[in-house]
Order: C-alpha cells, then sequence, then structure tokens
C-alpha cells in the first residue's frame, strides 16, 4: 500500500509542476507574441499597406529571430527548472535535454530521473503547443504581408 502511495504522491507532484510550467510559459508566450508585435509594429492594418518587397523579407526575419529568442527563453526556463528541482546539476545538458524535449525530438526518456520522466513528455506537448501557436501567428502576419 505504501508503494502505491509514494507513487500517488511523485505522479501527482509531477503533474502539479507541469500544470506550473505549463501556466508560465503560456504566459511567457502570450506576452513574447505582444511584444513582438508592438516592437515590430505587426498590425494588420500597417501590414496590408507595406509593399512586398526587400523590407517585407527583413521584417519577416526579425520576426523570425524575435521567435526563437522567444522559445529559446521557454527551453531555457524548463532548464532551469530541471536545475531547481535537482536532476540536472549541468547546465548545458539541463538546455540539451529541455531542447530535445521542447522540440519533441525525444532523445531523451532514458536519461532523466524516472521520478520526474513524466514532465519530459509534458514539455514535449507544451513545445508542441507553443511551436503550433508559433506557426499560427507567422502564418497570419505573413499572409498580411503577402500581395494577392
Amino acid at each position: 500500500m505504501e508503494a502505491a502511495d509514494a507513487e500517488t504522491i511523485t505522479l501527482g507532484r509531477q503533474l502539479l509542476a507541469a500544470a506550473g510550467m505549463m501556466l508560465a510559459v503560456t504566459l511567457t508566450h502570450a506576452l513574447g507574441l505582444m511584444c513582438i508585435s508592438r516592437t515590430l509594429r505587426l498590425r494588420s492594418e500597417r501590414l496590408e499597406q507595406i509593399d512586398f518587397s526587400w523590407r517585407t523579407f527583413g521584417l519577416g526575419a526579425g520576426m523570425a529571430l524575435l521567435l526563437l529568442l522567444l522559445h529559446s527563453v521557454q527551453i531555457a526556463m524548463f532548464a532551469g527548472f530541471y536545475l531547481y528541482i535537482g536532476v540536472m546539476t549541468d547546465l548545458e545538458d539541463a538546455l540539451y535535454y529541455s531542447a530535445s524535449a521542447y522540440t519533441t525530438l525525444g532523445r531523451t526518456a532514458d536519461t532523466f530521473p524516472e521520478t520526474w520522466r513524466l514532465i519530459g513528455a509534458i514539455e514535449a506537448l507544451i513545445g508542441f503547443l507553443m511551436l503550433g501557436w508559433t506557426t499560427a501567428f507567422m502564418v497570419r502576419k505573413i499572409n498580411r504581408l503577402m500581395p494577392d
């Protein structure tokens, strides 16, 4: 009976941590997209008035760079969490593990302690959702830039 209780506590701890990370990453992503929109002045009305030119490519490249930075911050958030809970002791390993899980590369399950391995799977789901959100954001903005 005690083994089942310990497993339940371990599972509950992982799910609670995953929910907290999901909230933190989602808020970071939403704020990041708002900041990118404001920084690059990506309002629909303005984008529709820009002529398709080299400036368009520059705007697209700037948006891609800032989005990459945003995802890098989110990967670092997970890496910091792994360092904080003590399942990783090296920053490079934590960043590699996090980037691998976040981008759903999937080469991580065998390198993470069993008591926290569910968080890696949940990070993959969160990363998948954030990358999808980014794709929708980029498609919407780029469609406004493209000539009919």
